[in-house]
């Protein structure tokens, strides 16, 4: 896996710096586990080696957003899953491409239905949601806050 660092040539401060990485999964039955360590893999080298700061809160809440969305993708969607994974300053974006034009829409909360709970639990823990219709498929965006406040709420959310 290599970071890719965007934005501007020169010097960035730290927290204006974005950061990247992509991967083609092939939809069978190991990419949702290579997703989430491909995740996890990622925000610990930007910790490690740029100094990025990730609480584990936000490293085990996008590994949890990494595994629904590609769940869901490799559940209707036929062929290859696309995840991209940016860090812009104190968020995490999480974007997970399908094959798949179907919109998916979250169904009303119901504690005795088993399963089909994933974009409920994504929509919950994201600050930002997103869903839009792409030439091909569709692809679904999530955005985590990297960092909690002193009080425990997650940056950009009041606390409960």
């Amino acid at each position: 896996m290599e970071s890719v660092p965007l934005g501007e040539e020169g010097p960035i401060a730290a927290h204006t710096e974005a950061w990247q990485v992509s991967a083609a999964l092939t939809g069978d039955g190991t990419c949702i586990a290579q997703a989430r360590h491909f995740a996890a893999d990622f925000l610990a080298r930007l910790q490690a080696e740029h100094g990025i700061p990730v609480t584990s809160r936000a490293m085990d809440l996008t590994q949890l957003v990494v595994s629904e969305l590609v769940t869901n993708a490799r559940k209707y969607a036929p062929g290859p899953v696309l995840l991209d994974l940016r860090v812009t300053g104190a968020m995490v974006e999480v974007v997970v491409w399908d094959s798949d034009p179907v919109l998916p829409v979250a169904r009303a909360a119901d504690a005795g239905r088993v399963g089909q709970h994933g974009l409920e639990i994504v929509m919950a823990v994201a600050q930002g949601f997103e869903v839009q219709r792409e030439p091909v498929g569709k692809r679904i965006t999530a955005r985590l806050a990297l960092l909690d406040d002193p009080s425990g709420a997650v940056a950009g959310l009041p606390p409960l």
